[in-house]
């Protein structure tokens, strides 16, 4: 390999962090290693290890700029749509429509990566707050509406979370409702929050 330009350490840490998340969107969180993230660059894996000492951290940070960006896509995403039912059905359908497997996958490996990984369990649990923040927001704009009824709002947002995150996992190997989502989790949210059957659904297609 030839030696790689000489460039601001700023800059290069930088570019051998993007190389890091690129990497875990492109084949998973497992693949982000030294020489993984190095051949990403094409520099040298010593130049990595120069740059990023600590492994751990590096992973913990490419998982975070994942999954961040999601988080604030579908943060603006909802901020455009005012009616909170509304809200709801674009939250579900977006995070179940399938276009997201590859930050699913992420998420998949990062729970059981973050079992050794202490600054990824920590990154992990941070970006589920986040998430529940965003959810719980959702959430307690229908309540305020009252077009949701949901007697703890913070633990229905944590419950939504979680089944938002089984059904997208389990759709990685194609098991049960696979690409077609929605329809299983609607059901069972408008259940949770005192909806008419069909409500979601016709948010939805609206």
């Amino acid at each position: 390999m030839s030696r790689a330009a000489r460039r601001p350490p700023a800059e290069r840490r930088a570019e051998l962090a993007a190389a890091a998340r690129d990497l875990a969107l492109a084949d998973g969180l497992a693949a982000v290693t030294l020489r993984g993230v190095a051949a990403r660059a094409s520099v040298a894996p010593a130049l990595v290890a120069h740059y990023h000492p600590a492994m751990d951290e590096l992973v913990a940070s490419a998982f975070t700029s994942v999954v961040a960006a999601e988080l604030e896509e579908v943060r603006g995403l909802l901020q455009a749509v005012p009616d909170p039912t509304d809200r709801l059905a674009v939250l579900l359908r977006t995070l179940l429509e399938g276009a997201r497997d590859d930050v699913t996958l992420v998420w998949v490996e990062a729970w059981a990566l973050g079992r050794r990984n202490e600054a990824l369990a920590a990154a992990v649990r941070d970006q589920m707050d986040a998430w529940q923040a965003l959810i719980l927001s959702v959430v307690e704009a229908g309540v305020a509406a009252g077009a949701f009824h949901a007697d703890d709002a913070a633990q229905t947002a944590w419950q939504l979370l979680g089944m938002i995150d089984g059904l997208n996992a389990q759709a990685l190997v194609r098991w049960g409702a696979g690409g077609d989502r929605g329809p299983v989790l609607v059901r069972a949210v408008e259940g949770m929050l005192g909806l008419r059957r069909g409500t979601l659904r016709l948010a939805a297609e609206t």
